[in-house]
């Protein structure tokens, strides 16, 4: 992980409908999201960063080690790379993307901890 997955700023943040990991708009045009990229395709495309990800979120969680901690455990990111990440993200998927991740056998979990 390099500096630059982490915001430099509070304002104008969204976190990734998938995983939740939290950038800013520019961040994720730019270098897309680390854990989801291979589906998502987020990497130069303005329309996908706004379809998958949500300005609406809760908390921030800063992950170092992903593998010894408890937080990361219990948020399901144990797997995910370094970051900033949001512990509640509202908002739904495009039908076209849940399907295309059920088709690679990644199953979805919603992050929207309101639904609940």
């Amino acid at each position: 992980m390099s500096f630059d997955t982490i915001p430099k700023d509070l304002r104008g943040l969204r976190a990734c409908l998938v995983c939740s990991l939290v950038k800013t708009f520019d961040q994720f045009e730019y270098d897309g999201c680390e854990n989801c990229e291979e589906f998502l395709r987020m990497k130069n495309n303005k329309d996908n960063v706004y379809d998958h990800t949500s300005n609406n979120f809760d908390g921030l969680i800063a992950l170092m080690t992903p593998d010894d901690s408890w937080v990361a455990k219990w948020q399901r990111i144990t797997r995910f790379t370094r970051g900033m990440y949001a512990i509640s993200v509202s908002g739904r998927l495009p039908p076209a993307t849940i399907r295309e991740m059920k088709n690679r056998g990644i199953s979805y979990k919603s992050r929207d901890m309101s639904q609940r």
